[in-house]
């Protein structure tokens, strides 16, 4: 008898993969025949015409890629330590929050809490009372930190006289800030705003920034992407896992840090500050993000994701083609791994800016480097692998300069195709902090999140609002979105 493996491909033992219909499954399985079900939908019918338009605009194409690429081929570093004043222009009681627009009435417990914290750090109230008064009488001015060019975790709240990180692109000069990171718990981002909290603040901007402003001055730019690429292969995500970049760039820095000219017991608490926060280079990698998702926005025709952002209270995004229009919905409330004493009735819906990192192509999207994220955010090896996969089907490329070793060094999925979404069923995978629905509770944990396809349905209806009408003699492409973006070398 001949043996299975060489048998012809109509003897073989068929293979059989549904879609949809479960009556074809149920008749399958009922023969005792192996069936693998797809999890897969239409598209809704109210949007079959949106997306006939963008599948026939012929910008499309030649839009994505050169969106696409210029994000993956920006190069960006960190070049110093800014304030919020000097470099965002922001004055007294402006602040900047994480997400699209939204105003006190409307603002979660953690940006609340936030938010008067950083009334207290300003100074401009003495007790949390005072501080929600004075934002409750509307006595305060808040926009997204994304219409400054800045990015902030979880709440997200830049107030005034904050350091700032100043990344800034190599090839173009164009700049990104963010704040810096306070480490995990009961922190700022997370809407807590104890003493200890503010107390810690003060510290920051009085001794944490001034060494590293002159540790950069020192050291010169930080080169982001290679720090990235090299933390990828040592186990980090580059969202909820950054050990091995933190780790990275303290030992890039710590020469020049000892050697700032700061007195010994301040470069000994900045040693010990950044050596005992994990996350310390998530600010840091943010801003990088942003840079390289910022070069590829105003590009005409194109349906890729340059923000995806979270306020606590709507998630929303921007895409290429659509300028600085955001597309919201109601933010879901993350699922995972909650620290002691708390239960899920205890999670605010999703927050922060951080999301900018899986719109790079890494976070979410690259689980598959770090299975110990797991064990932070909850689920398995497995799922973080098959959340990696996954992504590749709404993504536009991959990039050759950050890389996913246990998937035999395939590039990141990069470059969010917003009418792929909608015709896959697919939604970015989001790993994320939670925070404490009450103001002043601060971290209760850590998990995954779905984001709203609303969004992207609002998003491909616009972009498709704005295409040129169809020109009938000149054929539909058949995946006008998927690009190839060329001879990209891979670099460190």
């Amino acid at each position: 008898m001949t043996d299975a493996v060489t048998q012809p491909p109509l003897l073989a033992e068929p293979r059989v993969v549904t879609a949809g219909v479960p009556i074809l499954t149920d008749a399958l399985r009922s023969q005792a025949v192996a069936v693998t079900d797809v999890a897969w939908q239409p598209p809704p019918e109210h949007l079959t015409g949106a997306l006939d338009r963008l599948a026939a605009d012929p910008r499309r194409a030649a839009a994505n890629r050169r969106a696409v690429t210029a994000m993956m081929e920006a190069r960006p570093h960190v070049v110093g330590i800014g304030s919020a004043a000097a470099d965002l222009g922001l004055g007294r009681r402006q602040f900047l929050h994480s997400g699209p627009p939204v105003d006190w009435e409307r603002a979660s417990g953690p940006l609340r809490g936030a938010l008067i914290g950083a009334l207290l750090f300003e100074g401009e109230a003495d007790t949390p009372e005072q501080a929600e008064a004075i934002c409750a009488a509307g006595d305060i001015e808040l926009a997204p930190c994304h219409s400054r060019g800045a990015v902030g975790p979880m709440a997200g709240v830049i107030s005034p006289s904050m350091p700032l990180y100043i990344l800034e692109d190599e090839g173009t000069g164009r700049r990104a800030y963010s704040n810096l990171n306070e480490g995990l718990g009961k922190v700022l981002r997370m809407g807590a705003y104890a003493p200890e909290v503010i107390e810690r603040l003060h510290w920051m901007r009085a001794v944490l920034a001034p060494v590293l402003a002159a540790t950069f001055e020192r050291h010169g730019p930080v080169d982001v992407r290679t720090l990235l690429a090299q933390a990828l292969q040592m186990g980090d995500e580059g969202h909820n896992r950054n050990r091995a970049g933190s780790a990275l760039f303290l030992r890039e820095t710590a020469g020049d840090i000892v050697e700032s000219g700061h007195p010994t017991a301040d470069v000994a608490g900045v040693v010990r500050f950044v050596d005992g926060n994990e996350h310390f280079v998530l600010n840091i990698v943010m801003p990088a993000a942003k840079v390289a998702a910022d070069l590829a926005r105003d590009v005409p025709g194109s349906t890729m994701v340059v923000a995806m952002a979270r306020n606590g209270t709507d998630f929303g995004i921007q895409t290429s083609g659509t300028g600085d229009a955001w597309f919201t919905a109601p933010a879901n409330t993350p699922k995972g791994i909650l620290f002691t004493g708390f239960t899920d009735d205890d999670v605010n819906p999703d927050i922060g800016d951080s999301t900018i990192m899986e719109t790079y192509g890494i976070g979410g999207f690259a689980m598959a480097c770090a299975p110990a994220i797991v064990r932070f955010v909850g689920g398995s090896a497995a799922l973080a692998q098959e959340k990696t996969r996954s992504m590749y089907e709404i993504t536009l490329a991959e990039s050759p300069f950050l890389q996913i070793a246990p998937m035999d060094f395939r590039g990141s999925p990069t470059g969010i195709d917003a009418a792929r979404v909608i015709t896959t069923g697919l939604v970015p995978a989001v790993n994320t902090g939670m925070a404490g629905r009450i103001a002043g509770t601060g971290q209760v944990g850590a998990g995954l999140v779905d984001p709203p396809t609303a969004c992207f349905e609002q998003a491909v209806e616009a972009l498709a609002a704005a295409a040129p009408d169809p020109d009938p003699g000149v054929p539909r492409a058949v995946e006008p979105g998927t690009v190839e973006p060329g001879p990209v070398e891979p670099g460190p």
